[in-house]
């Protein structure tokens, strides 16, 4: 199979050769697909949740969507896959929430590497646990767009889902595997979905597991889950969330000593991380104005429980990394 682009392909960069590009790759879904079963793992990220869309729209109920919840995802992110897709969309979704079975595996586990290992390998055994139960499926659709190719040396290594046993003998179906990522938001815009999912902002696989700094603990996470929530909020609201590149909070495991209610506390520091960047190899911070990180921290002191500071990371990437684990 060819893996490069064609050099007469248009840029999508409009609604209108964005519905052009929908309407060929629904002819040749259709066209590959006919009437067999297509199993998508539906993270809710930009890729995943537009391959869904183009997919209902040229296959309908023949698309069976895994949605996994492994407890480690921003707040209400898994409410919005199940409203989006098989509320509004109707599509054929299986929701699995795994997030004890996650939390627990994580118990205690400090080391950065090996919790992504846990994460990624744990994803695969409930997603291969679902794939399993299915019948007649032919096909697996994944999000891999350009980049994944061009990165992995026109090699199969961007595989999105991973790990697959062998004997499934699925057949590809990858409709962005020439868009570059501002075009798959250009074709998600122009088949309706959510503007928050469209543009939403990188999220490592592991989710908040690599927010939530050290061996993860269901209080702490909550706090970064809470945290990040409200720093969304107000980006939002100051006009700021197409300014910024990614902008998220950790939360280390340690205390620091506060004082609450006129008592002594011992409670946890937030962290606000802000970044621009163009390829994600070299970051620097914006700066915020002071009013809108006031407003951040004040709501955060006030509303989470368990924590005494707020920070502000001021570090660029390098000597940074854009994550802290």
């Amino acid at each position: 199979m060819n893996n490069l682009r064609p050099e007469s392909m248009e840029r999508i960069n409009t609604p209108k050769l964005a519905d052009r590009f929908i309407e060929e790759q629904i002819a040749q879904i259709r066209e590959t697909v006919k009437d067999e079963k297509v199993l998508l793992a539906l993270s809710g990220g930009v890729d995943s949740s537009v391959v869904a869309a183009l997919l209902i729209k040229a296959i309908k109920k023949q698309l069976i969507c895994v949605h996994v919840n492994h407890g480690l995802m921003r707040k209400g992110e898994s409410e919005e896959v199940v409203e989006v897709f098989r509320n509004q969309l109707d599509a054929n979704l299986i929701y699995v929430d795994a997030s004890e079975r996650f939390l627990k595996l994580l118990e205690g586990v400090q080391e950065p590497e090996r919790k992504r290992k846990i994460i990624g390998n744990e994803f695969i055994k409930v997603f291969d646990e679902e794939a399993i139960k299915l019948q007649d499926v032919s096909f697996l659709a994944q999000g891999t767009i350009y980049p994944d190719i061009l990165e992995s040396d026109g090699v199969k290594a961007h595989h999105n889902v991973g790990g697959l046993p062998e004997d499934m003998q699925f057949r590809l179906v990858e409709p962005l595997k020439f868009l570059y990522k501002d075009e798959v938001r250009t074709v998600g815009d122009a088949l309706g979905l959510p503007y928050s999912m469209v543009y939403r902002q990188p999220f490592p696989g592991p989710g908040l597991g690599v927010r939530c700094l050290g061996a993860i603990t269901r209080d702490r996470l909550e706090a970064v889950r809470e945290s990040d929530a409200i720093l969304r909020d107000e980006i939002s609201k100051a006009g700021l969330s197409t300014q910024i590149w990614q902008y998220f909070t950790v939360v280390p495991d340690f205390r620091s000593t506060g004082v609450r209610d006129g008592k002594r506390a011992f409670d946890w520091p937030v962290i606000i991380r802000a970044v621009n960047t163009v390829d994600a190899m070299t970051a620097t911070v914006p700066e915020i104005d002071y009013a809108v990180l006031k407003k951040v921290s004040d709501r955060i002191l006030s509303e989470v429980p368990g924590v005494c500071r707020v920070l502000y990371d001021l570090s660029p990437k390098g000597p940074a990394t854009i994550e802290w684990e």
